[in-house]
């Protein structure tokens, strides 16, 4: 029972809209009706702007974070804390909170690595920002990053073991599930990258231009 009510409680965590109460409670905006609509971290930083963009990626990642060091909060060991960082991600995305059109699952994703592990947590973050100085695309960068975080949890152990020391087959399996998630939750940005019509951020080799 106790590990029923803390799914629920890791729900509830992922499931707060950050995006959308920051708009509102302090700039009288619903988000959802700006932009991409999104409510996630990039739409945040075109619509409301740095501060606001800044203040949402903290919260979203906090969620994840929070959400999986639950089982260490209350001294559960029968069950894999990623467990409860998978059920956060859902609840960003699925957020009861905001009819259940949340984020793409990646600021709380990364909360989770953090909580998990914190090493492997700025390995990845490392591979995000640099992708993004290259493309100045968060989508592009979301998808290729995720792309290759997945494959770092099976070379990692064999080439770098201070990050991993060994194959963790959870790791793998959910950063799989993950990583096609956030390609089908990108899937109006793809056929915007196709056209050559994706937003760019002003950051990164090909920033886009402030006018």
């Amino acid at each position: 029972m106790e590990i029923f009510l803390l799914l629920i409680l890791a729900y509830l965590l992922g499931s707060i809209p950050s995006g959308v109460w920051i708009g509102k409670i302090f700039f009288k905006k619903d988000i959802r009706q700006f932009g991409s609509g999104n409510t996630g971290t990039t739409n945040t930083f075109r619509v409301l702007g740095k501060k606001a963009g800044t203040t949402v990626l903290a919260m979203d990642i906090l969620k994840g974070t929070l959400a999986t060091s639950l089982p260490y909060f209350f001294g559960i060991s029968n069950i894999n804390p990623l467990v409860f960082g998978v059920v956060a991600v859902l609840g960003h995305t699925f957020p009861i909170f905001a009819s259940f059109k949340g984020g793409k699952a990646v600021a709380t994703s990364a909360g989770m690595i953090l909580a998990y592990n914190p090493t492997f947590f700025v390995y990845s973050a490392l591979i995000f920002v640099i992708l993004l100085y290259i493309t100045s695309m968060v989508s592009l960068t979301s998808m290729i990053s995720a792309v290759l975080i997945t494959l770092s949890t099976l070379v990692l152990p064999f080439t770098i073991p201070f990050i991993l020391p060994k194959i963790d087959w959870l790791l793998t399996s959910i950063a799989i599930a993950l990583t096609i998630f956030i390609f089908m939750r990108h899937r109006e940005n793809i056929k915007r990258i196709k056209n050559g019509t994706e937003n760019r951020v002003s950051f990164g080799l090909k920033a886009e231009k402030k006018s």
